[in-house]
């Protein structure tokens, strides 16, 4: 059995699309740090290998018969997560840290509409109410949480990668 990870950080939320986030910048974090240090491949590796981890748990989400999302959702995320898989494959093979950029690229901006608030639309656009309702990448693992603050349960998602 491999060792747990250790992370610089942790997420401040139990709110899934919070953590599915937070592990998403922290792929980039690993792939940016390892970018900065090439004569290090197995930091190199080591990142790569978290990313791919991450996205497998995003595909057999996608693949779960109670996943909420949408076909269209699903299959856009299974076919992203088949280029993460391919990029990854090939940067594994080359260890040429000069092509992180799509890996990082794609995870920032999937972490970004993780935390993209429909209250909190831009300017001009209209807060999508079906985005309000929609369910987390992953599958909750653990039961709702009562938030304190009178808003509906929440699903925590516990993600060890």
């Amino acid at each position: 059995m491999k060792p747990t990870p250790t992370y610089a950080n942790k997420p401040t939320s139990d709110n899934p699309r919070d953590v599915e986030a937070w592990a998403l910048a922290e792929a980039s974090r690993r792939l940016l740090d390892a970018g900065r240090s090439p004569v290090n491949e197995e930091t190199l590796r080591a990142a790569l290998q978290l990313n791919q981890r991450l996205w497998t748990i995003f595909q057999a989400a996608m693949t779960e018969d109670d996943c909420g999302h949408p076909p269209e959702v699903r299959t856009n995320i299974a076919a992203l997560s088949l280029l993460v898989d391919r990029e990854t494959m090939a940067r594994l093979v080359d260890l040429d840290v000069s092509k992180l950029d799509t890996l990082i690229s794609i995870n920032r901006s999937v972490a970004s509409g993780l935390t993209a608030r429909p209250d909190t639309a831009a300017p001009g656009q209209p807060a999508p109410a079906a985005q309000a309702a929609r369910p987390p990448m992953a599958p909750p693992m653990a039961p709702p949480v009562a938030a304190p603050d009178g808003q509906p349960p929440r699903q925590s998602l516990r993600i060890s990668i």
